[in-house]
């Protein structure tokens, strides 16, 4: 038996034994029954039971929404028994999105916060807030659990119980997609490749969904290419740039981009798609290069392996996080991202390389060219047997720095390879499950990317055409000649200018002696707070204000809504 299969059927048989623990791990940190979660709320995700050094004990919206998805693909192939432990999360959302938290309320900006506490109160320490890609995972995974629904005749439920979750989490990532907050590992306040990337999913297929259920989705069809727009500026040309709109020092090399590439992974994509960045895409078959490669020389456990053998990965090479060590999660990601590609291979028949590709698959033949080659050619056979054991040797990794129980830790030292940091993360066994389905041919369902990879023919803007529509009326008795106006904090509202070409007119069409009525219509800025004021413009040209306080009002959250705000002169 040659090396590579020696190496597929010891991962086989590693996976078989493991495989199960992991899935043992991930509901031992759920509530209320889990071994490891006592006293945390029914369908309370944990993100590990350890509760000092360090303290994890706590619900992460990312964390919890990629392990619930985890579940609800399981469910979907058949384990039933898993429903009622879906149904607690989707409980317990409902009660977290209307929890007032330091990010805001439910319809201010309160779903951007990243944790809460086990009983589902708010956090209200100092913490890397708001962090925008919660909505957008926790959106995905209940859109998955609306089409295991439907296929089992329960589509009421999905529309009363859990599409109004769904649709509190779309409407946040179309009014706030394009505002900075905190990446996923909670240090950089910037724009992050792995939050635009599931907003964009998500929007893609809750446009998808609102339709298959009769609902609205506003915003989801406007905003989704806008973002896919914005997503083209990670690209540096060679890899992909993790955070932009910052300045850390960083190089930009980080595994939040694998993790983009595998939580976007769609087996039903029309091709190896650059735009929306597919697991075969060239950029980011380059980019996987690129970030893996640069843990080679930082981790003393990784010295002397050579490009195109595994080797242990973790978030980004400066990182300091208990001295910078590789992480399983991160490993995982690696291998799960190339078994992702060998799909898309295969469905597709051939495998391109270009020249952005070519520095990833010359580690496995030195001397292959650019070109198309067929899944019926030898060379492709080569490629992707040499790419497949290349993936299992991450599993190898794991297998040999992972505890004897079967648990997996966050981390694990980058010279020892021993356990660090929390032990039995949920992310890190639910990162096991997912790298081992997609290994196995087990694949999530479609999220629409075949429909959704065009861009529009001109990408800009500076942020949301998310809107409402307020009408301002005020009651002033004015006399032949005046005019009444409003003005405000924001450029919609004139930036407070008394110029009548910036200020809003007020219209007096429905001014009675009993009823001295001014009034306009503004379309404003969504989930916006603002001060305002009317003031009046007398016949000689002269400002008349109303006396202060300054007005303030804060628009909805919904895109398209409508209000009406009536005031009387002060």
């Amino acid at each position: 038996m040659d090396e590579g299969l020696k190496r597929r059927a010891s991962v086989d048989s590693y996976i078989t034994t493991e495989a199960p623990i992991a899935l043992q791990g991930v509901l031992n940190n759920i509530g209320p029954s889990g071994v490891d979660a006592a006293g945390v709320k029914s369908g309370i995700v944990i993100a590990s039971p350890s509760q000092n050094n360090p303290d994890y004990f706590y619900t992460w919206t990312r964390d919890s929404a990629l392990t619930i998805k985890v579940l609800v693909d399981r469910l979907i192939a058949g384990n039933t028994g898993l429903r009622t432990t879906i149904e607690n999360y989707v409980a317990a959302q409902a009660i977290i999105q209307q929890t007032t938290n330091p990010s805001g309320g439910p319809t201010t900006g309160g779903l951007g916060e990243p944790k809460f506490n086990v009983d589902e109160t708010a956090f209200t320490g100092a913490w890397g807030r708001p962090q925008r890609d919660g909505p957008a995972l926790r959106a995905t995974a209940l859109i998955a659990y609306c089409r295991y629904l439907i296929s089992t005749e329960n589509t009421s439920h999905a529309i009363s119980t859990v599409w109004p979750i769904i649709s509190n989490d779309l409407n946040y990532v179309a009014i706030y997609w394009n505002q900075t907050g905190f990446d996923l590992w909670e240090e950089v306040d910037g724009s992050s490749f792995f939050t635009y990337n599931a907003q964009h999913r998500a929007l893609v297929e809750g446009a998808a969904m609102a339709i298959e259920l009769g609902q609205t989705c506003n915003g989801c069809s406007t905003q989704a290419p806008l973002i896919l727009c914005f997503l083209q500026n990670f690209w540096s040309g060679s890899y992909v740039t993790a955070n932009i709109n910052v300045n850390n020092g960083r190089t930009g090399k980080d595994a939040n981009s694998i993790l983009s590439s595998i939580q976007i992974f769609d087996p039903a994509a029309a091709s190896c798609d650059d735009t929306t960045f597919q697991p075969c895409s060239d950029r980011m078959l380059a980019n996987h290069k690129v970030v893996t490669d640069s843990f080679r020389s930082v981790y003393p456990i990784n010295s002397g392996i050579a490009e195109g053998i595994a080797v242990s990965v973790g978030r980004y090479p400066e990182d300091t996080y208990y001295n910078g060590n590789p992480w399983f999660l991160c490993t995982l990601a690696a291998a799960e991202q190339l078994y992702d590609a060998l799909y898309q291979w295969n469905a597709f028949g051939e495998l391109n390389v270009t020249s952005t590709s070519l520095p990833f698959f010359r580690d496995f033949d030195s001397s292959i060219a650019t070109g198309t080659y067929s899944s019926t050619s030898a060379t492709y056979s080569t490629l992707t047997s040499a790419i497949k054991s290349y993936a299992d040797g991450f599993f190898t990794i794991i297998e040999a720095h992972q505890a004897s129980n079967g648990s997996l830790s966050e981390q694990f030292d980058k010279s020892a390879g021993t356990e660090l940091s929390a032990y039995d993360l949920t992310w890190s066994f639910a990162a096991f499950l997912t790298a081992a389905d997609r290994r196995g041919g087990s694949i999530p369902a479609s999220w629409g990317e075949s429909t959704s990879n065009s861009l529009p023919s001109t990408c800009g803007g500076n942020g949301p055409s998310c809107s409402v529509s307020i009408t301002f009326n005020e009651t002033k008795v004015t006399t032949y000649g005046q005019n009444v106006y409003l003005t405000g904090s924001i450029s919609q509202l004139g930036g407070w200018s008394t110029s009548t070409s910036s200020a809003i007119a007020l219209s007096a069409n429905e001014y009675t002696s009993s009823n001295p009525l001014w009034y306009a219509t503004v379309s404003l800025p969504a989930a916006t707070t603002f001060q305002y004021k009317f003031f009046i413009i007398n016949t000689d040209g002269g400002v008349t204000w109303e006396d202060d306080p300054n007005r303030s009002y804060t628009t909805s959250s919904t895109c398209g809504d409508s209000d009406t705000v009536s005031d009387s002169w002060q």
